[in-house]
C-alpha cells in the first residue's frame, strides 16, 4: 500500500535551484503539488524554470552566502506563497585541490556557501517550519550534504570537512527540533553528474573526477530529487533522518 502523500498546500523553498539537484528537486516537488520558491543567484535560469513549472513556482534571485538576501527572500516567499514548511538547503560548491597549495579563496568559498549558507538558509526560513509543526502539519528541513561527509578523498580535505559539518548540523537540529515535530533529513549523494565539477579550478582534480565518473557511472540529479520528494511526502509521523544515495558501482 502506497503511504506517500501529495504535497498540495505545502510551500517549499529550494536553494541552488538554478541547476542540478536543486532544479530537479523543484520539479519533483511541484509535480507532487507543492508551491515552490526557487532560490539561486542566476535569475535568468530561475525565470526559465519558473516558466516551465507554471504558477506553482516563484523565482527569487538570492545569494545563499548573503544573510540579508535570505531574510528578504523569506519575506518575499511568505508574502507571495505563504510561510515555507519545507526547506531544501541544497546550494553548495566543490573545489578540490591539494591542501599544500593553500587555496584560501577556494576554502573560504566552500565554508561560506556549504556551511554558513546552509546555516543562514535554515535560520531565515525556520519560523514557517516551526509554525507548521506547531499546527501539527508536516514540517521539513532537508540539507544536502555528501558522501564526502563520512569518508575521505585525496585533494578533498576542505570540501569533506564542510560536508561533515552539514551532516553533524542535521543531527544536532534533529535532536533539538524533532520533539517539536520538525523532521530534519540529511541527504548524502555519492558520485553525481551535476555542474559541481564545472567550478573546479584545479586541472588535475577536474580530470580525475571526469575519469572517475567514466569508470563508475554517476547518479543524475533526479535520482536525488526523487528521494527528497519521497521524504517530504511521507506521513507527518514518519521521519527519514539520513539518506546515503550512491551509484551501485560506488557502494
Amino acid at each position: 500500500m502506497d503511504t506517500l502523500n501529495a504535497l498540495d498546500g505545502r510551500v517549499a523553498v529550494v536553494t541552488g535551484a538554478s541547476s542540478g539537484i536543486g532544479a530537479a528537486t523543484a520539479r519533483r516537488l511541484a509535480a507532487r503539488g507543492a508551491a515552490v520558491a526557487l532560490l539561486a543567484r542566476r535569475a535568468d535560469r530561475l525565470e526559465a524554470l519558473a516558466a516551465e513549472l507554471g504558477d506553482r513556482a516563484l523565482p527569487v534571485a538570492a545569494d545563499a552566502t548573503d544573510p540579508d538576501a535570505l531574510d528578504a527572500a523569506a519575506a518575499t516567499v511568505a508574502g507571495r506563497l505563504g510561510p515555507a514548511d519545507l526547506v531544501v538547503a541544497n546550494a553548495g560548491v566543490m573545489l578540490p585541490a591539494p591542501f599544500e597549495e593553500g587555496r584560501r579563496d577556494e576554502w573560504r568559498r566552500m565554508v561560506d556557501l556549504n556551511v554558513m549558507g546552509v546555516l543562514d538558509t535554515l535560520r531565515a526560513f525556520l519560523p514557517g517550519v516551526l509554525a507548521a509543526a506547531d499546527a501539527d502539519r508536516p514540517a521539513d528541513l532537508v540539507v544536502v550534504s555528501s558522501l564526502a561527509a563520512r569518508t575521505t578523498f585525496t585533494g578533498y580535505a576542505v570540501y569533506c570537512a564542510t560536508k561533515a559539518a552539514v551532516t553533524h548540523l542535521a543531527a544536532g537540529l534533529r535532536a533539538e527540533l524533532g520533539a517539536r515535530g520538525v523532521r530534519v533529513t540529511n541527504v548524502e549523494p555519492g558520485l553525481i553528474d551535476t555542474e559541481l565539477a564545472d567550478h573546479i579550478g584545479h586541472d588535475g582534480e577536474r580530470e580525475a573526477l571526469a575519469a572517475w565518473r567514466e569508470t563508475i557511472g554517476p547518479l543524475v540529479a533526479d535520482d536525488v530529487a526523487a528521494a527528497i520528494a519521497d521524504v517530504a511526502a511521507r506521513p507527518a509521523h514518519v521521519h527519514l533522518g539520513d539518506l546515503l544515495i550512491q551509484p551501485t558501482r560506488q557502494a
